[in-house]
């Protein structure tokens, strides 16, 4: 089963930390990718730019409405994800805990129901 665990950030606690910390768990990254990827459990991963960075599209009326900014003002966002497939939604929670930065981000878990290239 293929699981998305996306990472919620709040800037503020992740400023909060000291630089030391901020640079462990950097530093922590690169080894956990490396261990679900030799499990063949890591599909692949991405880090996204901060809400300040995206535009927001919306069809009115059959035209596109472009807009600055968030879809959403919030003190936390979207900052990345993981996408895996393990044997159970219990191994993706024990993955998500494992992720170097959840003790500062929150870890949200959902199945994949639909992946392009997926057989019907």
């Amino acid at each position: 089963m293929k699981y998305m665990i996306m990472i919620t950030m709040n800037p503020t606690a992740w400023d909060a930390l000291p630089e030391e910390e901020r640079d462990e768990v950097v530093a922590r990254i690169d080894p956990f990718m490396k261990k679900l990827t030799e499990s063949g459990e890591l599909l692949g991963t991405q880090a996204l730019g901060e809400p300040k960075e995206s535009t927001v599209v919306r069809v009115r009326d059959g035209v596109p409405v472009v807009t600055d900014g968030p879809f959403a003002e919030s003190k936390e966002y979207l900052a990345g994800f993981y996408l895996v497939e393990c044997d159970s939604k219990e191994r993706a929670i024990e993955i998500a805990g494992q992720i170097p930065d959840a003790h500062i981000n929150a870890m949200e878990i959902r199945p994949v129901v639909f992946s392009s290239g997926d057989p019907a």
